[in-house]
């Protein structure tokens, strides 16, 4: 078996990703040198991915811009904090986790919620019925994703105590492998791999997140980043074009999202159906509030290792960086 990786020794594998990913998309062609942009973004995140298949940022940053890949947010998050990512997105449990160990990241926009883009799959036979029959259950996550928060409001919505269940942390690909050969009872997932998942006809849904947990998706940056509101303002407007871009050409928006993420035209519709307009905008205030009863939940299950407030690193349209603590 071989020996995890030291953290001075997985910052710099980091470090060699985001060089290798830079080396293969490469410079913006006849673009000015301005400030290099590296993005970070996962399978799902459709507006990131349409957005660099229309070129629409390319046309607004004369920068060059790389664009490298992450299976989770837990992973992109780290990346960013080593200070191989400069700018990405997550859902809502990966910042929380980050900020309470201390990563150097920023809270700068959202989109609206998507409770029904998440999952608890079953297999079709199995006994469980009801989410209290997760107790003694073994439960396929990824640590500190979107499908953890999702796992801890289904356990205590099942009357259960997080003692009650067996968390199996492990990567998407790893957690459905698992789940496929039996060696879990449940998976908790969020799409694209729970809609692939479901077509496949393999599954059952035990419940989505809708009534458990809004399924919140967040774009984050370093403290560097957070200080240049007009390229933020940018990355926003090149992200609403985008959305834009999906809303009017549904039909031509999925095939380029199907033929960059390798995933079945099927799956990409499913995925499509339950995703709302998602126009990218600043943190608002019962945002954040929804966003602290995350951080809360976590901190009284000691799943994180202090307490924190989220509000002390959200940027807000006019502040100065100085004030974020």
């Amino acid at each position: 078996m071989s020996k995890p990786l030291h953290v001075s020794e997985r910052r710099k594998a980091l470090r060699l990703l985001a060089l290798t990913a830079a080396g293969c998309f490469g410079a913006v062609p006849g673009r000015a040198q301005g400030q290099p942009l590296r993005i970070g973004f996962q399978k799902g995140s459709i507006s990131l991915v349409l957005l660099k298949c229309l070129g629409l940022l390319e046309k607004q940053h004369a920068g060059t811009i790389s664009w490298i890949e992450f299976p989770a947010g837990p992973q992109l998050l780290e990346a960013l904090a080593v200070g191989s990512v400069d700018f990405g997105a997550t859902g809502e449990s990966p910042p929380v986790f980050a900020q309470a160990a201390g990563k150097n990241l920023v809270y700068v926009g959202a989109e609206p919620p998507k409770p029904d883009s998440s999952a608890l799959l079953v297999k079709p036979d199995a006994p469980l019925k009801t989410l209290a029959d997760l107790k003694g259950r073994r439960i396929a996550l990824q640590r500190g994703s979107s499908a953890h928060f999702l796992t801890v409001n289904a356990v205590k919505r099942g009357g259960l105590q997080w003692s009650d269940i067996q968390p199996v942390y492990l990567a998407p690909a790893d957690a459905r492998a698992a789940f496929e050969r039996g060696s879990v009872d449940a998976w908790a997932i969020w799409d694209p791999y729970y809609a692939a998942a479901e077509l496949d006809g393999h599954v059952r849904v035990l419940s989505t997140s809708r009534g458990l947990s809004s399924n919140n998706s967040f774009y984050l940056t370093s403290r560097g980043l957070a200080a240049n509101e007009p390229l933020l303002r940018t990355l926003f407007a090149a992200l609403g074009e985008a959305d834009a871009y999906l809303q009017k050409h549904r039909q031509d928006a999925a095939q380029r999202f199907a033929q960059f993420s390798g995933l079945a035209p099927a799956t990409v519709q499913r995925v499509l159906e339950r995703r709302p307009p998602s126009p990218v905008a600043p943190l608002t205030p019962a945002l954040i509030a929804e966003q602290q009863q995350v951080a809360d939940a976590f901190a009284q299950l000691g799943l994180i290792p202090k307490s924190l407030q989220v509000a002390e690193i959200v940027w807000r349209p006019g502040q100065q960086l100085a004030a974020l603590r």
